[in-house]
């Protein structure tokens, strides 16, 4: 099993300070590992809410949690939203006996549900696959391909990480969609996430894809939103500074996850990666994701205009403006995008992460990272 430290850690000091923790991410992304680094799965303390055992425990709910002591974990809490006004009567206990800790597929429904019942009582911690830390340097290019989620990464050939991504997709929307109470059918959702692939990167028109279905704008601006609230898909926005410039205004999408953007994209193998036309959107995503992830801005955005300059990632970290570009090439160097971003947005840093393995600077307050670095911290130091 690979460890992840980062997270675990996150978790652990969540769970300390807080009366009720919530886990969220997509299915298969290692979640219930990473409970059970703290319950077991056989203790009277786990539930799991696709198991009829814990269903049938969990009938009448007050009388089953009342009890227990310690950390409770509840897995796949979107199933039962009935037990958040319960959660929160146990969560003002004073002495308080138990803790929980809550696992969740996330929708925008669990989202609201959680909001509106725990006010101040939970915490929420977000995760998606296995990291670029987590993975370490030796693997990048496999984590690239397969992408992070755990199943899909470890397979024990391309092959049957394929078949595993391939199933995982079909088992998405004919069984986790619906059971979140959406009645989109999976023909036409399949149709959407496979045109939204070939966006990944891009800045976000509903127009086009909407005319390729035969729906309208805010039909598919909803599937969109339904992906992004599971964590299929990141929509990046885009940041308006203050000048006298036509900026971009609609956000940017991105695949959270490389393996199934390149499933849906029919890449199968490194080599037809490497010589597809999205591959550089591909990295650029890849290492968007990584960024976000290890680096846990406050905000991210993008920044356009329509003059030409533009950066890929704008972050606000702890008071700091830090511009992020991302470039699949030999030796990047300085371009007037860059210097008019430094400018325009008053960075304190401009970073330019590449493939390569050595760092350089090209300007003052401008420097080049290798990609290999992130898990470094090079976005806080």
């Amino acid at each position: 099993m690979i460890q992840r430290p980062t997270v675990t850690e996150a978790l652990r000091t969540a769970l300390d300070r807080s009366r009720i923790v919530a886990l969220l991410g997509p299915r298969q992304c290692g979640k219930t590992t990473l409970a059970r680094q703290f319950v077991s799965l056989e203790s009277y303390n786990y539930f799991d809410l696709e198991d009829p055992l814990s269903l049938a425990r969990l009938d009448e709910a007050m009388t089953a949690l009342r009890s227990l002591t310690g950390l409770v974990v509840i897995d796949e809490i979107q199933r039962r939203p009935e037990l958040f006004p319960i959660l929160r009567v146990l969560a003002d206990r004073d002495p308080l006996p138990s803790r929980f800790l809550i696992l969740g597929s996330a929708s925008p429904a669990l989202l609201r549900q959680s909001s509106e019942s725990l006010a101040g009582r939970l915490e929420t911690i977000r995760i998606g696959g296995l990291t670029f830390a987590d993975v370490g340097l030796e693997a990048q290019e496999q984590h690239w391909l397969r992408g992070g989620l755990p199943l899909s990464f470890l397979a024990g050939s391309e092959t049957d990480s394929l078949a595993w991504r391939k199933n995982f997709i079909q088992t998405f929307l004919e069984r986790d969609i619906p059971q979140l109470g959406i009645g989109t059918p999976a023909p036409m959702l399949f149709r959407f996430w496979t045109m939204l692939a070939h966006y990944h990167g891009q800045v976000w028109n509903a127009a086009e894809p909407a005319r390729s279905l035969g729906v309208n704008e805010s039909t598919v601006r909803r599937y969109l939103d339904l992906l992004e609230g599971v964590f299929m898909v990141r929509q990046l926005p885009s940041w308006h500074a203050n000048l006298k410039k036509r900026q971009v205004k609609s956000p940017k999408i991105y695949f959270r996850d490389s393996g199934l953007l390149h499933q849906l994209l029919g890449i199968r193998t490194k080599e037809a990666l490497l010589s597809h036309p999205k591959c550089g959107a591909s990295w650029e995503g890849y290492i968007i994701e990584a960024l976000l992830t290890d680096s846990q801005p406050d905000e991210a955005y993008f920044w356009a205009t329509y003059a030409g300059a533009e950066i890929d990632l704008l972050l606000f970290k702890s008071g700091r403006r830090i511009g992020v570009e991302i470039k699949r090439a030999d030796a990047p160097r300085l371009t007037p995008s860059m210097r008019s971003a430094l400018t325009d947005l008053s960075l304190d840093r401009l970073l330019v992460i590449y493939p390569g393995g050595r760092g350089y600077r090209l300007a003052e307050n401008i420097e080049v990272i290798p990609a290999s670095h992130l898990a470094e911290g090079v976005i806080t130091r």
